[in-house]
């Protein structure tokens, strides 16, 4: 359950004219996957994520630790967290991340106690929304508008181009590029609401807009992570891409968000909070 075309905020320099093909290659393979899981669910769902997981977190301690012996061992609790949450025992799963989080705290390293968050958002985040009722318009719908939010924003911003969102952090994004993600997300979004039985409306659309905001707020702060640490990507393991970080980054916060809404609307029912309104 990834990323799409990556470039949320604005146009991303392409790395080569050549390299688009095995871009969308491994763009495409990344989606399919993702959709295989969110559509199945269950195990399916689960191994994908927490395979997701795992990746992310060790990309993350790459970049900010580069230490591997606490970063196996929490790896290894969010994946056993997400089998938890998977065969029911979700207070169990939570309590482990919790444990988790607790822990590399502890190790008075700031970066480890965000980067295990950071990753569980992902992996237990998705998982919670799928296994809910209404869990697969749910996780549809967030992968929708992510997708929508990322395309939308590559494409405005080479068109357009214009001035810089903020150069500091990523030198390649634009506010027209910001604009045009937005409103790709929210029309996406909607259509896919549409098309999955959600009924559209104001309250939905702004919860989308929110979605979009949040994919492109993620796509900074990895960008913020990676310059504050030096780095282009997060790892090589995506072709022409970099790392599966570089390809969930927006995914990570809206998934927080959905979280957050879906909780605040429904309680445990997260995905019907989210798409019900």
């Amino acid at each position: 359950m990834t990323g799409g075309a990556r470039g949320s905020g604005g146009a991303a320099p392409a790395r080569s004219g050549s390299d688009l093909p095995v871009r969308i290659a491994s763009a495409a393979v990344l989606a399919i996957v993702a959709l295989i899981g969110a559509i199945v669910g269950g195990w399916v769902a689960a191994i994908v994520l927490g395979i997701a997981t795992a990746i992310v977190h060790l990309e993350w301690a790459s970049l900010t630790d580069r230490s591997p012996w606490p970063t196996a061992v929490f790896t290894a609790g969010l994946v056993i967290a997400l089998a938890m949450i998977t065969l029911g025992f979700v207070d169990g799963g939570l309590i482990i991340i919790g444990l988790a989080v607790a822990a590399a705290a502890l190790t008075i390293d700031l970066w480890r106690p965000i980067g295990v968050a950071y990753a569980a958002i992902l992996g237990a985040g998705l998982l919670l929304i799928r296994l809910a009722p209404d869990g697969l318009v749910g996780v549809l719908l967030i992968l929708a508008v992510v997708w929508a939010t990322d395309t939308g924003a590559y494409v405005v911003g080479k068109l357009v181009g214009g001035a810089k969102l903020w150069p500091a952090v990523s030198p390649g994004k634009t506010w027209a590029g910001a604009i045009g993600g937005l409103a790709a997300g929210v029309v996406g979004g909607l259509l896919v609401a549409a098309f999955l039985g959600a009924a559209p409306g104001v309250q939905l659309a702004v919860v989308i807009a929110g979605l979009s905001l949040a994919a492109q707020a993620g796509d900074l702060f990895e960008s913020w992570i990676k310059r504050r640490f030096g780095a282009k990507d997060s790892s090589q393991l995506v072709p022409g891409h970099g790392g599966l970080m570089d390809r969930v980054d927006g995914l990570v916060f809206a998934t927080g968000f959905a979280l957050l809404v879906g909780w605040m609307h429904a309680g445990s029912n997260l995905a019907t909070g989210l798409v019900a309104w």
